[in-house]
């Protein structure tokens, strides 16, 4: 897909508003028939344009209340360390997102744990032993305001 249009950009905004929502319904908000709505809207999946549909699950309901944000600095920067690193992020499954970033620190990470004697254990074998990792500085969120708000196109 070249371009995106006016309807292509409605087809995105309520699939990220309701990901659930069905084709023929997209199709009447967008006022075009179910054979077309469902041609664009496989267009926009195969042009990566998006990249899945998720359920937001509470985190609390899980037993993964605490919210951790994990600043990390590597002992060195050379893109063997960072491929290194973000290959064993990847791998674990505490690790919700890991972000290369500019600045004091090299990644900053989004953690998820039961309470905080379940990442303090995390920290001391799992975190601190990822490649590379030469310091960390821990913050725990004590109110989410917006997690993962919808992009505004």
């Amino acid at each position: 897909m070249a371009e995106l249009d006016k309807i292509d950009l409605k087809i995105l905004r309520l699939l990220q508003a309701d990901g659930r929502m069905g084709n023929a319904e997209i199709a009447r908000r967008v006022n075009l028939s179910p054979a077309a709505c469902h041609r664009r809207v496989q267009a926009l999946f195969t042009g990566g344009y998006v990249t899945g549909v998720h359920a937001r699950i509470d985190p609390a309901k899980v037993d993964l209340g605490v919210l951790v944000l994990v600043a990390v600095v590597l002992d060195r920067s050379t893109p063997e360390s960072f491929a290194a690193f973000e290959e064993a992020a990847l791998a674990n499954a505490a690790i919700l997102e890991c972000h290369l970033v500019a600045g004091d620190f090299d990644y900053m990470l989004k953690v998820r744990a039961r309470d905080i004697d379940d990442f303090n254990a995390f920290h001391g074998s799992k975190l601190i032993a990822l490649p590379g990792v030469r310091q960390t500085r821990t913050f725990f969120v004590l109110k989410q305001v917006r997690d993962a708000g919808p992009l505004q196109f």
